[in-house]
């Protein structure tokens, strides 16, 4: 970089660096938000979920785990409850019960709460979730410690929610896209990725850091050793928490099912877990050091339930061949029969419900269960206006794969062969896809639909500064920062660089 353009750029930053804090002081609406967190660590053995090579239970504790929760309401207006877990997976019937007892407690609709899980292959198995795992019975005291541990984990997750309702105060919340790039898809052909880090940022209003939501879409498996962590998810918490003392760090997954970390599997190499979330920190730090998007609006919520039908069963007999095999699919195909031989009839589809939460026009959440691959978040994106949706899955069920139909026609294990292990009969029937598309559509509304008018701006808002910024692109060893965007600056027609480095920008008013 001339050294003319790198003095301009600082002495910008050290005239304007207060741009971000006036800006959202500004235009920010004032919420009550309420954040807590309660330790879900167990304090005995219990089975870790996630890899089915595991025999025993667990053998320690690498780092402490959490579930985290987010209560947002306007000032005369119902609250929301976004939780996040260190999990593989949260199961309907766990959500379920949780709004119940929220509901009968403090009056909060089942519609009103969001559970999302890190995905974590080094946490406890949750009853009900992947329950032919290990391709093998579960020895029956593993499963009271299963069982056990799932009634412990239900409770807390009650108690850290009503924690956050009854904690809310004054707080403005905003939200940017980042960047982190040690994700790939783990499909041969080096399929599609997502990078992006959507961040939600909660600040009193005196300007102090209370919480960071963000999401990422990768598969938690950097450990599979047989201690309880978080994996990387754990780490970046933990290192977003180093970094901004005081303030709970909350952490979801995109649609990752389909992409893994660059590093693979390490079995027990923490350090690299630790590197990985320290990546992200980076870029949450570097996020909250410029211009975050105001968030305003009402709090608005959404759900659909779906039908998602499964292919045609096998026959008895086929049931039968396939029970011959020494391996998962001998093992599932021994418990369906099972069930045909006490009368019980197999599952023919999968029941999936849709969730967004939406704060006016400024951001709609979209949440979706199960294992849900990349190619449903970047479709998302390109078919809402994708600077103002944010897409998680892990969230309100724990399912099974759920594959794009472009997966669905390919195979392989996102496609259908990771059915075995969710004790699902067989893959899904073709028309997933655009029901779960269509139902996302519906829930967030047209408020943040696509462009549509070729005549004129196809109906969009403008981007944020902040999303203006992440589309520039630049030569290497160049960085782009946004230090005053509206209202401090309104209207430019002209900028120039003085000899000292001063920016100067020419308004029309």
């Amino acid at each position: 970089m001339p050294r003319h353009q790198f003095v301009a750029a600082m002495s910008l930053w050290s005239c304007l660096a207060s741009a971000t804090a006036l800006a959202e002081e500004m235009k920010a609406e004032i919420y009550r938000v309420g954040v807590a967190r309660v330790d879900v660590t167990p304090d005995y053995p219990v089975r870790l979920s996630g890899f089915g090579f595991r025999r025993t239970e667990s053998e320690g504790v690498t780092q402490p785990i959490f579930a985290k929760a987010l209560a947002i309401s306007q000032e005369k207006g119902e609250p929301v409850v976004l939780v996040t877990v260190d999990n593989l997976g949260v199961p309907a019937k766990v959500t379920a019960e949780v709004a119940a007892r929220l509901n009968k407690k403090l009056g909060l609709k089942p519609e009103q709460l969001c559970i999302s899980a890190s995905h974590t292959h080094t946490a406890p198995m949750l009853s009900g979730v992947c329950p032919t795992l290990y391709s093998m019975p579960i020895p029956p005291d593993h499963q009271q410690h299963i069982d056990r541990y799932t009634q412990e984990f239900t409770d807390k997750l009650v108690e850290v929610a009503a924690a956050a309702l009854n904690d809310r105060r004054s707080a403005k919340l905003s939200w940017g896209v980042g960047t982190v790039k040690f994700a790939k898809n783990r499909r041969p052909g080096n399929g599609p990725v997502d990078h992006d880090l959507p961040l939600l940022a909660v600040r009193d209003t005196d300007g102090n850091l209370s919480a960071v939501l963000v999401s990422y879409a990768c598969h938690c498996v950097t450990l599979s050793n047989n201690k309880v962590s978080g994996d990387w998810a754990g780490y970046a918490q933990e290192a977003i928490e180093r970094e901004f003392p005081g303030a709970i760090a909350m952490t979801a997954v995109g649609c990752g099912a389909d992409q893994n970390p660059n590093s693979g599997v390490t079995g027990d190499k923490t350090q690299v877990a630790a590197e990985q979330g320290a990546e992200i920190a980076a870029e949450v730090k570097r996020l909250l050091s410029g211009y975050l998007a105001p968030i305003s609006g009402e709090i608005a919520t959404a759900s659909k339930s779906l039908d998602l039908p499964l292919a045609d069963l096998p026959t008895k007999e086929q049931w039968e061949e396939k029970a011959k095999r020494n391996d998962a699919v001998g093992y599932h195909a021994r418990v369906n029969l099972d069930r045909l031989a006490r009368g019980e009839a197999l599952q023919t589809k999968i029941d999936y419900r849709v969730a967004s939460v939406s704060f006016g026009d400024s951001l709609a959440i979209v949440f979706l269960p199960g294992e849900v691959v990349v190619d449903y978040s970047l479709r998302l994106k390109r078919e809402l206006d994708g600077r103002r949706v944010w897409i998680n899955a892990y969230s309100n069920d724990a399912p099974c794969y759920i594959p794009s139909e472009r997966v669905l026609k390919e195979g392989g294990y996102e496609g259908g062969d990771a059915m075995v292990y969710y004790d699902v009969p067989v893959r899904f029937a073709p028309g997933l896809e655009e029901k779960i598309v269509a139902a996302a559509k519906e829930c967030v509304g047209e408020k943040f639909k696509a462009a549509i008018d070729p005549e004129k701006t196809q109906g969009s808002l403008p981007p944020s500064p902040q999303q203006s910024r992440a589309a520039l692109r630049t030569k290497p060893g160049l960085q782009v920062d946004v230090v005053a965007a509206e209202p401090l600056v309104v209207d430019p027609v002209a900028i120039d660089f003085a000899p000292d480095g001063r920016l100067y920008v020419a308004e029309m008013h």
